[in-house]
């Protein structure tokens, strides 16, 4: 069966809780991921929805902005139902420290609990979500942890707090956290397919990281001048204009194959450029020039569903930059057309989760 999403735009916590309920309820959920705007008390949305569903797995994050088929919406409660027609297992665990390693470790050991080899889940038949507090900063060492322990893939975004940026929670069985993450292990029954799509061209000029405090995400120098002198020289602006053209000219991690991996800039500190996410000392970056979201979002999108060769629904985080570059340009409805005939759920994030860390970015996992 199709995966089941429900919306609700009520203020009560109960009565928005309810509401999803009453539509995705028609069979017992095995497990139901919701995405709540800060808006609501976050510890009473948790325990709302794990009480109006009380034998499911219910986890999820708050967010920056709510998507759900074809609606981008604020201020909402998204959830969808995943139904043992969907799922051979899944299994959740909450990480109140995600900076410690070894509660990594064993939070990930809790959920390879519902692999077919827990000490070694097959890849192919297991993939892994991953909800992290959207202003703790841990996001990179949880990625690595994750990748060193297994060959299971993860995607999944940062909470946000509809850009206050003061408080983020993650949610787990009726349990509100701040400074925490969810993992969630699924064996889904059909094939799936994990699509990471942004929007930029690679340019030549490249900048390299000389000195960084990777701690605070903070880059002092590229090519051994002040980050901010050396940023708007490769962009031929001056420093004063840099920080508008941080969105348009984000700087990338470029693979092998050409395939970019951003690092948004966030702020200039002075002389020094504070990114929203990790800059390790010596990396050498691209500069990158945006390209059309809605396009590039359709092509990436309808060659992936064409690989699997079908969609019984999409788990989408997005991020919150780009949900900005799309009210900006008055794209918000061109965008949620794309997922028309998908039941679709996701949430703007503060950083998104495949293979690291990055922004401006949407990493989607597409069920077959």
């Amino acid at each position: 069966m199709a995966m089941k999403t429900a919306y609700s735009e009520h203020k009560d916590e109960k009565a928005a809780a309810a509401e999803i309920a009453d539509t995705l309820n028609f069979k017992v959920p095995t497990a139901v991921l919701f995405f709540a705007s800060s808006a609501y008390d976050p510890q009473a949305i948790a325990k709302a929805v794990g009480d109006a569903l009380p034998m499911t797995t219910t986890l999820g994050c708050t967010t920056a902005g709510e998507l759900v088929d074809r609606r981008m919406l604020s201020g909402s409660l998204v959830a969808c139902g995943l139904y043992d027609d969907d799922l051979e297992a899944c299994q959740a665990s909450l990480i109140a420290d995600p900076a410690d390693e070894q509660a990594r470790r064993k939070a990930f050991a809790a959920i390879a609990s519902a692999a077919d080899d827990p000490l070694a889940p097959d890849p192919s038949r297991h993939v892994g979500i991953v909800l992290q507090d959207g202003m703790l900063g841990t996001e990179e060492a949880m990625m690595n942890t994750l990748s060193s322990i297994s060959n299971v893939p993860f995607v999944g975004g940062s909470a946000g707090d509809d850009r206050a940026f003061e408080h983020t929670h993650v949610f787990l069985n009726g349990q509100a956290m701040e400074g925490g993450a969810v993992l969630l292990m699924l064996r889904p029954k059909r094939p799936f397919a994990i699509l990471k799509t942004q929007s930029f061209d690679v340019q030549d000029r490249v900048l390299t990281a000389t000195e960084v405090d990777e701690a605070s995400r903070t880059v002092i120098a590229f090519d051994g001048k002040p980050a901010a002198e050396a940023y708007a020289d490769a962009l031929g602006v001056a420093v004063s204009d840099l920080e508008e053209n941080f969105m348009r000219h984000p700087l990338g991690l470029v693979m092998a194959d050409g395939e970019p991996y951003v690092r948004s800039p966030q702020q200039l500190r002075g002389s020094d450029v504070v990114f929203y996410c990790q800059v390790k000392q010596g990396v050498r970056m691209n500069v990158l020039s945006s390209r059309d979201i809605v396009a590039d979002t359709r092509r990436d999108l309808e060659r992936s569903i064409a690989e699997l060769g079908s969609c019984s629904g999409i788990i989408n985080f997005h991020c919150i930059l780009r949900t900005v570059e799309l009210l900006a340009k008055g794209q918000s409805e061109a965008y949620g057309d794309l997922f028309s005939g998908y039941p679709t759920l996701g949430f703007s994030t503060y950083g998104e989760s495949y293979i690291g860390h990055i922004n401006q970015t949407s990493t989607m996992l597409i069920l077959g």
